[in-house]
């Protein structure tokens, strides 16, 4: 730890070249109890992003309509929300989303809904929801190839603290919502997915956070999956080994890796290759409950930088600029938004990144705009 911070303040000093991208703050709302999830997507088809708001202590799925941020009730009555993701099923250019709800963290008690948000005439109004699925603590939703992807948190026999049971991976897709089993290997919590081309063959392929580490699952071309390890993550014995989310990253033509490790841990780790193998290198342990994890170019530089939002200490997020193999630390918030969750996107026009989190304990969402 000590080590850390004496690198981070060395290279904060030599690194007069490296430009921190600067950020104005903006609170949308501050009444979002147990906010778990923000969204960028457009809503209303006007071709402006606007925001979805996911908290799990509320009834209620709400947007925010960009760009003046008007707040909308997307849907009623859905207790227990963890997680959403749009997806245009219909090709009328309006997303419709598939929402996991009744979640509880204890299997034995999760219902684990799953259930499509369709709109009306006015998306204004509450939309139309219909369950299609009910799998115990159905946790992360995306998409990948055209289908919803579902990645509960464990296997429907876990038990804390251990948790081992097998996890299963499914999609659904649009049309026939049967549920399809992708595979059913990961171990122990798996908290993080990622969707990423991996082996560059123009399918989408999804990356795992879980106990037993990184693992793709790459979308073959007859519609089966093929599941290889990527990395362990964290060495630490069972439960506090693995990942726990997880993200792709660019430095111009290299591609890297970012990980929040172990399960809701202090660790951000960068995996490069070296030799053939995936290097692990942990740039900062100093979080607590480290929930969120993106990379993306801030300030144009060609290089992606690393940003992780964490729930308790502090609480806050920050930014990681590589130079010269070194990680420099910027912090873009301690104190103001226990980030569950962060985005990022255009979100004025202005061809810049912005960045926007939402909290669990300080219930609100946040929207850093950068100058």
């Amino acid at each position: 730890m000590r080590l850390l911070l004496v690198l981070f303040a060395f290279a904060s000093l030599a690194s007069a070249q490296t430009r921190f991208a600067q950020f104005d703050a903006r609170v949308l709302a501050a009444d979002l109890r147990g906010g778990y999830q923000v969204v960028v997507t457009d809503v209303n088809k006007d071709g402006k992003p606007d925001l979805v708001a996911l908290a799990s202590g509320m009834t209620e799925l709400l947007w925010f309509e960009g760009p003046n941020w008007e707040r909308h009730v997307l849907a009623t009555n859905m207790k227990r929300m963890i997680n959403t993701w749009p997806m245009d099923t219909d090709g009328d250019g309006i997303p419709e989303f598939l929402v996991a709800h009744a979640f509880e963290n204890d299997a034995s008690r999760s219902v684990g809904i799953v259930s499509l948000l369709t709109h009306g005439a006015d998306v204004r109004q509450p939309w139309t929801v219909r369950e299609i699925d009910r799998l115990t603590t159905s946790h992360r939703i995306r998409t990948a190839n055209g289908m919803f992807i579902n990645a509960p948190l464990t296997g429907a026999s876990a038990v804390a603290p251990e948790y081992r049971d097998h996890a299963p991976l499914v999609a659904y897709r649009p049309g026939d919502w049967h549920r399809q089993l992708i595979n059913g290997d990961d171990e122990g919590v798996v908290h993080g997915i990622f969707i990423h081309d991996w082996n560059r063959d123009r399918r989408e392929d999804v990356l795992t956070a879980s106990f037993r580490g990184i693992h793709v699952n790459l979308a073959q071309a007859d519609g089966t999956w093929k599941r290889e390890k990527i990395v362990d993550g964290n060495p630490a014995a069972w439960p506090k080994s693995g990942s726990s989310d997880v993200t792709v990253g660019t430095l111009r033509q290299e591609r890297f890796l970012a990980a929040i490790e172990p399960w809701h841990g202090n660790q951000v780790s960068i995996y490069r290759q070296k030799g053939g193998a995936w290097a692990r290198t942990v740039i900062d342990d100093s979080l607590v409950d480290g929930h969120t994890v993106f990379a993306a170019d801030l300030n144009g530089d060609g290089k992606q930088e690393v940003v992780a939002g964490f729930r308790g200490g502090k609480r806050g997020v920050y930014i990681y600029y590589e130079e010269g193999g070194r990680w420099i630390r910027q912090v873009l918030s301690e104190g103001a938004v226990s980030a569950a969750a962060c985005a990022v996107a255009d979100l004025n026009n202005d061809r810049k990144p912005d960045i926007v989190c939402i909290g669990s304990a300080t219930q609100n969402l946040i929207l850093y705009t950068q100058k």
